[in-house]
């Protein structure tokens, strides 16, 4: 395993560094696949092993994204790219990879929303996104996920 982070609180290790593709819209494609491709422009390319250590509680989470799963990026509103950056930046695509399949899957992280939001933010931290993006990132995602997120 590829240890991502490492403190006293939180470990993220993957069994291989994430392959991310770009997918992009060919001619020969029907209306229903462009706008599949324009929702989900990003593609995992190989399965990826993730485990997720709670060093608080302590308390280990064990996952895996499968190949070809999909996801938008970052979810920046346009307005707001110049302020903190647009939702396609490389140093956003590993850690929206992890936060969108946490929020797609809350059962990963026994439905911990703060846990999914703090792992987001460090590895915000890990792809150097400068300090105040991801403050401001962490606690907008934060604020959004105590409205929308569901124990279901």
């Amino acid at each position: 395993m590829i240890t991502l982070y490492d403190d006293e609180k939180l470990a993220i290790l993957f069994s291989i560094i994430p392959e991310i593709e770009v997918r992009y819209i060919l001619p020969n494609m029907n209306e229903t696949q462009k706008e599949i491709i324009e929702k989900l422009p990003f593609e995992n390319k190989k399965d990826l092993e993730v485990i997720l250590i709670d060093k608080t509680l302590p308390k280990e989470y064990e996952f895996t994204i499968q190949k070809r799963y999909c996801w938008d990026g970052a979810t920046i509103p346009r307005i707001f790219w110049r302020l903190i950056g647009a939702k396609t930046d490389p140093k956003f695509l590993i850690p929206s990879l992890i936060h969108d399949v946490l929020c797609e899957n809350h059962k990963y992280v026994d439905n911990d929303r703060y846990f999914s939001t703090i792992t987001f933010e460090r590895l915000l931290y890990v792809s150097e996104v400068p300090d105040f993006s991801r403050w401001l990132i962490k606690h907008s995602v934060d604020n959004y996920q105590k409205l929308f997120w569901s124990n279901k």
